[in-house]
């Protein structure tokens, strides 16, 4: 029997009556509860946001103090700043498959994160050691690239922490608490630097200390996830791994324009995600290139981290209703929602209930969402 349809305006009163329905009569919504892994796996986002924050924000103030003392002009610092940013991502785009390859290869995994973990926790306190501008450069690309190889490592974990249908509400805690937990440190590290001289600290020494108490941050919040982390999704390890890993990004290059849209949704998100880093990396620097006042940067920035919480607790609410605007529009053809009590797929104008749906899982109002050509 064919699915019967009903229009779209209507949609919200039948789910909301559904909902209502199920929940007083045969199931109640609880809230929705993290495992202690699915926990261990979030605190990494908190530890290696401290790290994002910091290299934002403090990072390149001690850098122009490191290049003024080494006769550096202001251009020339701006622009050997964004050298070693942009280095920085020359060198993780060639690594990242490989990097991506061994993620998926049996027993490297864990070894390989928790060495990338520790060139960047290294290279966090190594940074408040140096002693020239040109030194600091080097050690601010090492620690960057040993960052950004750990988060090809701790995204493919994702897939041995949670289930398929839990990895949405995961992941979205994990991006907000990464927005919050990186405050705590950059806060103790704010109130050092801008009150070193009430402590008999010069501004560099404090400077020094606040990249040691990043450090120690990310790592005491990672140890969670060392300690209860298994791989469980692996494939075995393969002739020419590496090799093959080239060809398959190839391969797939190559097919790309066969689908348009994949092709230029890559193609936006690859500008977009850019810029945003970009603006990320060198805000700081470019407003103390053109002598902003240090404290209020490092405020504004702070203000930035709060309303990101807010913003992406605001979008989590509102992502449904974005779903239906997009639907009336026509710019979906089609979704699937998976919810507790019922499955339905949405079409262009009209909406087709499925079937019955019911689980043992305390899972939210959506549990997932899948984008269906």
């Amino acid at each position: 029997m064919p699915p019967t349809t009903t229009p779209l305006g209507n949609f919200k009163k039948r789910a909301a009556r559904r909902c209502k329905e199920d929940k007083g009569n045969t199931m109640k919504t609880e809230k929705f509860k993290v495992t202690p892994l699915e926990r261990a796996w979030i605190l990494y986002d908190v530890g290696n946001s401290a790290f994002v924050l910091m290299i934002a924000t403090l990072v390149p103030i001690f850098f122009n103090a490191l290049a003024e003392a080494g006769g550096v002009s202001k251009v020339d610092y701006l622009a050997y700043w964004g050298y070693a940013s942009s280095i920085v991502t020359v060198i993780t785009a060639i690594l990242g498959p490989i990097l991506g390859t061994l993620a998926d290869t049996k027993g490297f995994k864990k070894p390989i994160f928790m060495l990338c973990l520790f060139v960047g926790v290294v290279g966090c306190c190594a940074m408040g050691l140096a002693g020239t501008w040109l030194a600091f450069l080097i050690i601010f690309i090492i620690a960057k690239i040993g960052y950004s190889g750990s988060l090809v490592f701790y995204d493919s974990m994702l897939g041995d922490v949670t289930t398929p249908e839990r990895m949405d509400m995961v992941s979205s805690r994990g991006y907000a608490w990464g927005y919050i937990g990186s405050c705590v440190p950059f806060v103790v590290c704010l109130a050092l630097v801008l009150g070193s001289s009430a402590v008999g600290l010069s501004q560099m020494t404090a400077l020094s200390i606040a990249l040691v108490i990043t450090a120690v941050w990310w790592l005491v919040v990672t140890l969670p996830l060392l300690k209860k982390y298994r791989q469980i999704n692996y494939v075995e390890v393969e002739q020419h791994a590496i090799r093959q890993s080239f060809v398959r990004i190839g391969q797939t290059l190559k097919h790309l324009p066969q689908d348009k849209q994949v092709f230029w949704f890559l193609l936006a998100f690859f500008c977009y995600i850019d810029g945003v880093y970009t603006i990320i990396d060198m805000a700081t620097a470019y407003g103390t290139a053109l002598g902003l006042e240090t404290t209020g940067l490092l405020l504004a920035l702070l203000v930035t981290q709060i309303v990101a919480l807010l913003l992406k607790k605001l979008f989590v609410c509102c992502d449904e209703r974005i779903i239906f605007l997009l639907l009336q529009q026509g710019m979906l053809k089609e979704i699937h929602i998976e919810y507790e009590s019922f499955i339905l797929t949405f079409y262009h104008e009209h909406i087709a209930y499925i079937k019955p749906h019911y689980n043992s899982h305390d899972y939210n109002e959506k549990q997932s969402s899948n984008l269906v050509q």
